[in-house]
């Protein structure tokens, strides 16, 4: 059975295991299409997710195509079980990735319990390291399955009879009641001897036990409480805990539109994600994790303050090389397939307002050992006062001309406007009139240049006929009044041009040379959850939670939202899950519950009054 078979494959098939240092990409037929080890940034050792089985592939399910199938994450965790049932019997299967606990040794178990009767079944695994290109030397020795290519190495373990041939490992088999078979896929480093193998049975337990005891944690109560749960699971298991680092997704190049060409790496950690992930985080009583990332965005800045990239590696590294995989087609043959990520090395000047409002919410939020920080802020600050000025790529990493970006120089306002707030409220040394003279600045230029008087609204960027849905946050941001005749124009413009169908897109792709790239893309969900803030902070209570609630029938039937979504065809695109769509989502939760309980605000709430 291959993923392949029955109808065209949909993003939104797919379920997410994670180590919270690795991932795997399950197919709802249980072929695991997706997997990249030791870290969410490895070389794929299935790669069928962008092409075909022969590129990578592990699958497992009944013999009889008949058979009926159901899935779930068991209750508060990321283990996947997914339910068969047959004319002769029921059978149960969990997949899971223990949390590492030996160095350079990484396990993906899978668990097959009998329920009721007798089912058939099959199982077939093709191991092709670097990115579905190399086939491994296999042999057989210990009672299990050893496979090596260059510095990888993996053991497959299981309590069937497996064979050989074709390049492939396989097995067919009957689990009857009360019956239970596991198989356990091990990575290690080639050059070390493997470790003795876990008991699979007693790592699902341990594993169910420590996302359980995760999950617990939370202290959200407001509506919506398990969508905003399994978010913050999601989140969770995007974390690279070596390092805290949150990766953006743990795919690449899925595709924005099939068949196009705007398919991009997500395994890295970007800045802009960095005050909104802070506060989500905080908000939801997850202090630990909002400190980690803290640190991972501190110790990847700090080396250069006054150059900051867009993006990092999961260890802080800068440089990511972009090039292609010719030899794979791509998910729905949408070429090319990408890693690394060129726009690395582009000026984005939102980073800067994303890290140093990053910094003030953490210590808002009461996180420990702020006061290191507050030298990489300042250094940070410095260099944007001159950068401020320039033209960049803006938010959405457009790879057309650099322009002055409204939402970008808010940006730089929201930065200076953190910088002074900090020092203020904290009796933290600093030029606190620099800032707050560039502060003022900044907001003086973009009224002026940035806003269009014949339509009420600000614009993409200075002297632009376009707006651009990231614009919708400059509430949320303090930037003006929720309620400022500018804002609610703004509002309005977005609703005409860019709302469609329900949800809401980044831009218009059909007028001229917007951002580089041929072709067009699917509705930003961020961008649509941003929508639901705008409506619920000027008053739209009911228009921000019927958009809200419609929102979530667009994640899949596991709670997992990709980067976009294609109202006209029903699907998800781009790279999923993903950690954008996830935080936008909890903090309208938050904003929302906030509305109930009088208290909802903004990330700046003891910022100026900006209604002049």
């Amino acid at each position: 059975m291959t993923a392949s078979a029955g109808r065209p494959r949909r993003i939104e098939d797919y379920a997410l295991l994670s180590s919270t240092e690795s991932a795997a990409l399950v197919h709802r037929n249980g072929t695991i299409e997706w997997l990249c080890l030791p870290s969410f940034d490895s070389e794929a050792i299935f790669a069928a997710l962008l092409g075909t089985p022969e590129h990578g592939a592990w699958d497992l399910g009944p013999r009889d195509p008949r058979a009926r199938l159901s899935r779930r994450y068991l209750p508060d965790t990321m283990i996947l079980e997914t339910t068969i049932e047959t004319n002769s019997g029921k059978a149960v299967v969990c997949d899971f990735m223990p949390v590492p606990v030996r160095d350079g040794t990484h396990e993906l178990i899978r668990i097959v319990r009998g329920v009721e009767g007798r089912v058939e079944m099959s199982t077939q695994l093709r191991l092709r390291f670097n990115y579905g290109a190399w086939k491994p030397w296999v042999e057989r020795k210990e009672g299990a399955i050893y496979a090596v290519a260059g510095p990888d190495a993996v053991r497959l373990s299981s309590t069937i009879d497996l064979t050989n041939a074709d390049f492939s490992t396989q097995a067919q088999f009957t689990v009857t009641e009360g019956q239970t078979v596991t198989a356990t896929l091990e990575y290690y480093p080639s050059h070390i001897k493997p470790p003795i193998p876990r008991d699979p049975v007693s790592l699902l337990r341990h594993t169910q036990a420590v996302w359980q005891t995760w999950a617990k944690q939370g202290s959200y109560r407001g509506p919506y409480g398990d969508m905003v749960s399994r978010s913050l699971l999601t989140l969770k298991a995007l974390t690279y805990a070596p390092t805290g680092g949150i990766v953006a997704a743990p795919t690449t190049s899925l595709p924005e539109k099939p068949g196009g060409v705007r398919n991009w790496d997500y395994r890295f950690c970007w800045l802009r994600d960095a005050v909104l992930t802070i506060y989500a985080l905080t908000a939801s009583g997850y202090h630990e994790e909002a400190g980690a990332w803290r640190w991972w965005l501190m110790r990847a800045t700090a080396g250069a303050p006054e150059e900051l990239q867009i993006m990092y590696g999961l260890r802080g590294e800068r440089r990511l090389t972009e090039i292609t995989l010719d030899h794979l087609p791509g998910f729905a043959d949408s070429r090319p397939v990408r890693i690394g990520n060129a726009a690395h090395d582009q000026l984005q000047l939102d980073v800067y307002g994303a890290v140093l409002g990053a910094f003030d919410a953490a210590r808002r939020g009461g996180l420990a050992d702020m006061d290191v920080v507050w030298p990489v802020q300042r250094a940070i600050a410095k260099n944007l006062l001159e950068l401020w000025r320039q033209p960049d790529s803006g938010i959405w990493e457009v790879r057309g001309p650099v322009r002055h970006f409204v939402y970008s120089k808010v940006m730089c306002w929201f930065a200076f406007d953190r910088m002074v707030a900090s020092a203020e409220d904290f009796a933290l040394d600093g030029p606190v009139e620099d800032w707050r003279a560039a502060r003022d600045a900044i907001h003086a230029e973009i009224c002026e240049k940035g806003f269009d008087t014949a339509s009420n609204s600000f614009v993409q960027y200075y002297g632009a006929d376009r707006v651009d849905a990231a614009l919708l946050q400059l509430p949320t941001l303090g930037f003006l009044p929720p309620d400022d005749p500018r804002m609610l124009g703004t509002i309005e413009r977005v609703e005409r041009e860019l709302l469609k169908d329900g949800v809401v897109y980044r831009y218009r792709t059909d007028e001229g040379d917007v951002d580089g790239l041929p072709g067009d893309e699917g509705a930003f969900l961020a961008c649509s959850f941003w929508l639901c803030d705008a409506y619920a902070l000027s008053g739209r209570v009911q228009d921000a939670r019927d958009l809200f609630e419609r929102l979530l029938t667009y994640g899949n039937d596991l709670g997992l939202f990709a980067e976009e979504y294609d109202p006209k065809a029903g699907c998800l695109l781009g790279n999923f899950p993903q950690a954008f769509s996830h935080f936008a989502l909890i903090n309208s939760a938050h904003t929302l519950a906030g509305l109930e309980s009088g208290v909802a605000g903004h990330l700046a709430d003891d910022g100026p009054d900006r209604s002049e």
